[in-house]
């Protein structure tokens, strides 16, 4: 069996016992094999269907488990508790172009196996044959720069704010502004998607129209991403109904909608699809379980997502910056050799034109989304301001000048690290 055949998971564990031994127990547990050999599990059968361990890199032990095991207990087995990077590689033909089954064998039980005490599902690699087979994004990087006229530069946007209660009428008037004051992008909060008060059914149309507008007055359209999260059926009809009144986007909590369901919207819209990833810290946050970023979207990608959250750095969030420039590398790092996949990475929780030197500064690139809430409308100049003083920091910073150098010539940014700063 050639590497096209096979694709590769990477895992943290933490076990009291030999991880290559435990190794082996997952490539089994995930593949044709149980905790002992069956009828039927044939030489042969294992050769062409069985996983197989291709690395183990042991590092040093911890004194205490990460986390409970009541097998381990009744077993009387104790530490120390030894921690390694297993790498595990699957065949293809297990699983074919299935995107929950994907997900099931790379993760799945392992979360409950016995001898483990901690596991973490932290980098997917697919070869380029068997990558090719799933979704891609339709728009990605450069489609969503031709969707909004914005061919360099990071794309500046905002967020509804007051997350709910506005109706549809007041929050095509908040789109109205927020348009005025120059933004490339604008997206719901992810708890506001078909409330009583704004249905979606009035909110599209009332916003569009705004956008419309705007639109017919400048010649600029701004990407507008309305959150529809909800059942498949009602995902496509408010998809279809963003597509009948000219918008470009929709907004998905990809957690809470499924696999299956994201990749059924993909295939029944041309939009652009804005992959929210609230919940994401229910499965990450814990450092010896649940999934990494670079696994959690490389499986969303093959849902054909467009754009990835991956929050801000100096955010309100609990994740250090590195996790926040290794999620925004994820995101432009195609998934397999000859393969243009990359997606948006989509930056939000805290920003302003103060973070934008620490961005620029880690990332290195301005192909990304700056979304900023506060950072924009609590502007002491006001919105249009707020937006004005986060395009001069990125053309600062893309140019080699220092903020604190750039804000003498430009009011608007010097006002944004002065009220925003104290936070960087």
């Amino acid at each position: 069996m050639t590497a096209s055949d096979r694709f590769q998971a990477s895992y943290l564990i933490e076990t009291p016992l030999d991880p290559a031994l435990v190794a082996e127990v997952m490539a089994g547990e995930q593949s044709c094999g149980t905790f002992t050999r069956v009828e039927g599990e044939t030489d042969d059968l294992r050769a062409r269907a069985r996983a197989t361990v291709t690395e183990i890199v042991e590092l040093p032990p911890a004194d205490q488990p990460s986390l409970p095991n009541a097998w381990l207990r009744r077993k009387r087995v104790h530490g120390p508790y030894r921690r390694a990077r297993v790498t595990i590689a699957f065949p293809v033909v297990n699983v074919g172009a299935n995107l929950p089954t994907l997900a099931s064998v790379v993760a799945g039980n392992l979360y409950d196996l016995g001898e483990v005490t901690g596991l973490r599902l932290e980098q997917i690699t697919l070869p380029a044959t068997y990558r090719g087979r799933f979704d891609k994004p339709k728009h990605g990087i450069a489609g969503t720069r031709r969707l909004t006229g914005v061919s360099k530069g990071a794309l500046v946007g905002s967020i509804i704010k007051p997350n709910v209660g506005l109706d549809a009428e007041e929050t095509a008037a908040l789109v109205a502004r927020l348009c005025a004051a120059g933004v490339d992008f604008i997206k719901d909060d992810e708890i506001s998607a078909d409330p009583d008060h704004a249905p979606l059914a009035r909110r599209i149309p009332a916003v569009l129209t705004a956008i419309k507008r705007h639109q017919d007055a400048t010649g600029k359209h701004v990407m507008m991403a309305f959150n529809i999260t909800d059942e498949t059926d009602a995902m496509r009809r408010h998809a279809d109904l963003i597509v009948q009144h000219g918008g470009s986007c929709a907004m998905v909590s990809l957690n809470w909608c499924g696999f299956s369901a994201v990749t059924t919207l993909r295939r029944s819209t041309d939009l652009a699809l804005h992959g929210h990833r609230n919940g994401f810290g229910a499965i990450s946050r814990h450092p010896l379980l649940g999934i990494g970023f670079q696994a959690y979207q490389a499986l969303w990608r093959l849902a054909g997502v467009d754009h990835m959250h991956v929050h801000g750095l100096q955010g309100k969030f609990a994740q250090e910056n590195d996790e926040v420039v290794g999620s925004a590398r994820d995101c432009v790092r195609p998934l397999a050799e000859g393969c243009d996949d990359r997606v948006l990475p989509a930056f939000s929780s805290g920003q302003s034109a103060a973070t934008v030197q620490a961005t620029f500064d880690a990332i290195g690139h301005a192909d990304l989304l700056f979304m900023a809430g506060g950072g924009i409308m609590a502007h002491p100049g006001g919105p249009a301001a707020g937006v004005t003083s986060i395009r001069q920091a990125w053309d600062a910073v893309t140019s080699g000048i220092a903020l604190d150098h750039a804000s003498r010539e430009h009011p608007e940014l010097r006002q944004a690290l002065a009220t925003f700063g104290q936070s960087a």
